[in-house]
């Protein structure tokens, strides 16, 4: 017997894992996430700033 894996497949398996996510992931979830993923861009974005600064006061 030969098992074919064609993109319907493939797309099958990929919407039926994404729903099952949604269906499972409360909205608390959602919000504590984003809230931590802006907070982490902030931090990174001002510790590169701080970075930049760094090395270009030790560079004069």
């Amino acid at each position: 017997m030969e098992h074919i894996f064609d993109n319907t497949t493939k797309a099958g398996t990929a919407a039926g894992t994404m729903l099952t996510i949604l269906v499972n992931i409360s909205s608390e979830d959602l919000l504590k996430t984003a809230v931590l993923a802006a907070v982490g861009a902030a931090v990174s974005f001002v510790v590169t700033l701080l970075l930049k600064a760094l090395v270009r006061y030790f560079h004069k």
